[in-house]
């Protein structure tokens, strides 16, 4: 029995469960950045209670988790149902994370590496879209949820496999289900600013 497939599997599973957002918040001012902000442990959230530098890191190190399995898979040259199961539990780790009784983020930078293993060009148009929306919006989450939209739409426009044009389907669901309260805070007008930032000192008191 070939355990290849399996083995990445699990390892894509704990990668993805790896709470960056957590760590680097508790690391750099010893903040939990579900206690702020949004709650997300994102890097969206991050920006606002750790700033953009170690924001970019956390989103850096998000990717990272989608695309260096994703890319692992590739080269093993797992077929499209495979590499794309591999590619779901990359997002399911981070947003249902075994390190974190089952909870996390959303997943949107995850994805972002996975679509960057899996093709550079609907990566970009997706990072396009999501830098045009928020440009104009500045509400990350309609970035984050048009983006994989449009990554969604161009997969199969590039002429990927049935696998892969499902997985794309399935990461924009995902994204949309775990935003849902974002969505709430959308529709009631509460919804933070993208870089609006929080001061975890000032909302403590």
């Amino acid at each position: 029995m070939n355990l290849t497939v399996p083995a990445l599997a699990v390892l894509a599973y704990l990668a993805g469960s790896v709470p960056v957002g957590l760590l680097v918040g508790r690391m750099v001012k010893r903040v939990d950045l579900r206690d702020h902000g949004s709650g997300n442990i994102g890097a969206a959230n991050a920006m606002r209670v750790l700033g953009p530098g170690w924001a970019a890191v956390v989103l850096v190190l998000d990717a990272a988790k989608g695309f260096l399995p994703v890319l692992a898979g590739r080269l093993l040259e797992l077929p499209a149902p495979a590499l794309a199961v591999v590619a779901f539990l990359a997002v399911a780790g981070h947003n249902w994370s075994a390190f974190l009784v089952f909870r996390g983020g959303k997943g949107v930078a995850t994805s972002l590496g996975i679509l960057a293993a899996l093709d550079p060009v609907v990566a970009l148009a997706a990072m396009a879209s999501w830098l045009f929306v928020v440009a104009v919006t500045r509400y990350a989450s309609v970035g984050s949820l048009l983006g994989l939209a449009v990554a969604a739409a161009a997969l199969p426009a590039r002429g990927h496999p049935p696998g892969i044009m499902v997985l794309g389907l399935v990461l924009l669901a995902v994204a949309v289900w775990r935003h849902r309260s974002n969505i709430g805070r959308l529709v009631r007008g509460e919804e933070l600013r993208f870089g609006q930032r929080v001061d975890p000192a000032e909302e403590g008191r």
